[in-house]
């Protein structure tokens, strides 16, 4: 069985959207958590969809559900204080709907909403045989070590860095056992699962992901999402074109 988690229990500073955190804008005429639980919705290997939810958007995320038809939606529970208590609320859910500590659970956040079906086919394959499945992607960027945010101290080799991207995939025995962890050494914050899972010591396993799966995090973001959604129709609509202006056969 694989269970989608998926937490959007913050608000979104960093978007500076005050009245409506950034995981219920709009893009292309629906929210983006919709456009991210259709991703896990329309894959034929993800069975369940559980959601931490920040607590007083719960009503509307389920009307948003219902209107788009994700069926897959088992569980909406509240939120954490932040995103690691938001996941570990999520999985106690999924547990609910396992049928042994052998599961796949793909920890997701709110705010992906390109996600290919080729990248969740990918994360659960690997996490099936590994146990942890962590999509990355090549630093194409030089990158520089700094203490303090004004001085450089070193340079990082660029070769051996890569950026985590999200679905993160895990059997739910695994990610359990570094939640559980976690409360026993006082760990109450870590950025996320796979940073979590090292610094417990233990090794996860990467592989390659989509450089086109963003996190929608800043207005940047947003602006990009948008062009791209215009661009697609734009697409979409010229290859209609050029159907119609062909002569028939």
């Amino acid at each position: 069985m694989v269970t989608a988690v998926i937490f959007a229990g913050g608000v979104g500073a960093r978007m500076r959207t005050a009245e409506i955190p950034k995981q219920f804008l709009q893009v292309d005429g629906k929210p983006i958590i919709i456009r991210t639980l259709e991703n896990f919705q329309y894959h034929k290997d993800v069975d369940n969809i559980v959601i931490a939810c920040l607590e007083t958007w719960i009503d509307q995320l389920w009307a948003d559900i219902k209107r788009y038809g994700i069926t897959k939606v088992k569980k909406v529970v509240k939120g954490g204080l932040n995103g690691h208590q938001s996941i570990h609320n999520g999985l106690l859910c999924a547990k609910e709907f396992s049928s042994n500590d052998n599961d796949i659970v793909l920890i997701c956040d709110g705010v992906r909403p390109l996600l290919s079906e080729n990248l969740i086919s990918n994360c659960i394959k690997n996490a099936r045989v590994f146990e942890t499945a962590v999509p990355v992607t090549r630093s194409i960027d030089s990158v520089l070590e700094s203490k303090d945010g004004m001085t450089c101290c070193r340079s990082l080799p660029r070769g051996e860095m890569f950026i985590t991207q999200a679905p993160q995939g895990y059997t739910l025995r695994k990610i359990l056992w570094a939640h559980d962890e976690a409360e026993k050494r006082g760990i109450d914050n870590p950025i996320s699962s796979s940073e979590l899972l090292i610094e417990l010591g233990e090794k996860v396993h990467i592989f390659i992901g989509d450089r086109d799966n963003i996190k929608v995090t800043t207005p940047e973001d947003m602006r990009f999402l948008r062009a791209y959604y215009y661009y697609r129709r734009y697409e979409i609509f010229a290859k209609e074109e050029l159907m119609y202006d062909l002569p028939n056969p």
